[in-house]
């Protein structure tokens, strides 16, 4: 058995077993060395935190870049990786299952796409076209060696319209035309998150974990929840550590940050695996 199959059975196992389990966003090789020392069994990317660590905002890191990045993740670590695909880069059905089965060649065992355009007038798929995208995705994937494991996500939430009926009625959707793991990011209550795995169960449900949300690990498994995420949390984190410790260099010539600052050989030990 290959690495690559044996990450995707690893992968497919941790969304079949009993409970809830954390699948941390690295943004680089050096942010997954560090997730991977502290025992977490799967990665997944974060869209923003790639494009802050090229410079840019999210959204604006392209397939290629994307692919990249996920090859430098795949190569850090034994863990499986999923990869935020954001809308597949595309807008037709066909394109999109295209850049599944890239990703898939990059060495991930898992993705997600959103039904968000990346286009601000019209900012969500019409129903019918987000469907048929997941639908394409989900044919295409199943022609892998290996279980692939496809995240189907209604953006609704992200996008300054807060309706749970039509996101609810997306993820029916999307369950149907054979998505693996569905997920909403941007509910803020327990109620919401309850609905949403009522809604499509038994299907696996990923919750995002940032933001106005504010449950624990043993509460969201204790709701019926699979996978617990963290979008660009830890990347926010780490370059707002950056810019405190910059900022009180420039405003207050001091260096306190130091202190707390990780030490130089633990980090150097962590990257030298």
């Amino acid at each position: 058995m290959d690495a690559q199959t044996r990450r995707a059975q690893a992968f497919k196992a941790l969304h079949e077993r009993e409970g809830a389990f954390v699948i941390p966003n690295p943004w680089d090789a050096g942010s997954a060395k560090m997730l991977a020392s502290l025992g977490f069994e799967a990665l997944a990317t974060t869209s923003a935190g790639y494009a802050f660590s090229l410079g840019r905002p999210d959204g604006a890191a392209g397939l290629d870049d994307t692919l990249a990045n996920v090859r430098a993740i795949v190569a850090a670590t034994d863990l499986p990786v999923a990869v935020d695909l954001e809308n597949g880069f595309a807008d037709a059905p066909e394109a999109c299952a295209s850049s599944l089965i890239r990703a898939a060649q990059a060495g991930a065992v898992g993705g997600s796409i959103e039904d968000a355009t990346g286009r601000e007038d019209s900012p969500i798929y019409g129903f019918e076209q987000a469907v048929a995208r997941v639908k394409a995705a989900a044919d295409a994937v199943r022609s892998l060696p290996y279980p692939f494991v496809l995240t189907a996500r209604a953006e609704n939430f992200l996008h300054g319209n807060p309706d749970l009926d039509d996101t609810i009625r997306r993820l029916k959707a999307f369950a149907d035309a054979d998505a693996d793991v569905l997920y909403a990011p941007g509910l803020s209550s327990a109620e919401q998150v309850l609905a949403v795995v009522q809604a499509v169960a038994p299907k696996p449900v990923n919750v995002l974990m940032s933001g106005a949300l504010d449950l624990t690990v043993a509460q969201l498994s204790e709701m019926g929840v699979k996978r617990i995420s963290v979008g660009s949390a830890l990347a926010l984190a780490a370059y707002g550590e950056f810019f405190r410790a910059a900022e009180e260099i420039r405003e207050q010539g001091s260096f306190t940050f130091t202190r707390r600052s990780m030490p130089f050989n633990q980090a150097n030990q962590l990257f030298k695996g």
